[in-house]
């Protein structure tokens, strides 16, 4: 899975920087584009596969899905992020400016994914067990609300700094330019996937080490 992510990926950026035309009204920053809206668009998927973990936990008790549910959110942080970084590369090359607080949809996504920071703070201020599990669940399931609000900023935006590219009419771009979009977007999925379940793994080895340490303490 790592190295179909590290293909696609490299294909998907080879593809943005040599391959799809350049757009005429941004010129060569527009191409960005193939990278910040994959990026966001994983990050909304980390933190609704966090939120699904986290109702999982809610309706079966089973506690193994709340360490799924924070290594999910674990990469939308990480991956909201890169957003906002490739998003203020994106509005100074186009706009003249790194952040616009005058722009809904940029607040918004920023509002996201600071409640979302905010997750790991309240997580760890509670004692480990079944308790702090489902507080941080119910958390997570609070935050996928912003998902929906977050996206469609962007659609009911009155004006036309931030591009709508997505409409009920289908991609507002050249089939070149959506093949590209596609890749870019396969890739970042792909590279998600493969960073949640490595870090899965790992928690999930260091969890049985901590409590066949704990066995032979007591024993």
């Amino acid at each position: 899975m790592a190295v179909a992510a590290a293909v696609v990926l490299v294909a998907g950026v080879a593809l943005a920087l040599l391959w799809a035309p350049e757009d005429a009204d941004q010129g060569p920053s527009q191409r960005i584009f193939y990278l910040h809206v994959p990026i966001a668009l994983t990050a909304y998927a980390c933190f609704g596969w966090g939120a699904w973990k986290a109702l999982r936990l809610l309706w079966t008790g089973d506690q193994r899905y709340d360490l799924e549910s924070y290594t999910a959110v674990h990469m939308g942080t990480i991956f909201g992020t890169l957003t906002l970084v490739t998003g203020s590369i994106w509005a100074r090359t186009s706009w003249g400016v790194w952040w616009s607080w005058g722009e809904r949809q940029l607040v918004l996504f920023l509002i996201l994914f600071l409640f979302y920071a905010a997750y790991f703070m309240l997580r760890f201020s509670l004692p480990d067990g079944p308790g702090r599990a489902r507080i941080s669940a119910v958390y997570a399931l609070f935050g996928v609300v912003l998902i929906p609000i977050s996206f469609l900023a962007i659609r009911l935006a009155e004006n036309l700094i931030h591009p709508v590219v997505f409409t009920r009419d289908g991609p507002q771009m050249s089939g070149d330019m959506f093949f590209t979009f596609c890749v870019c977007l396969a890739g970042t999925l792909l590279l998600a996937g493969t960073l949640y379940l490595n870090e899965l793994a790992g928690k999930r080895l260091d969890l049985r080490l901590r409590e066949l340490r704990e066995s032979l303490e007591l024993g």
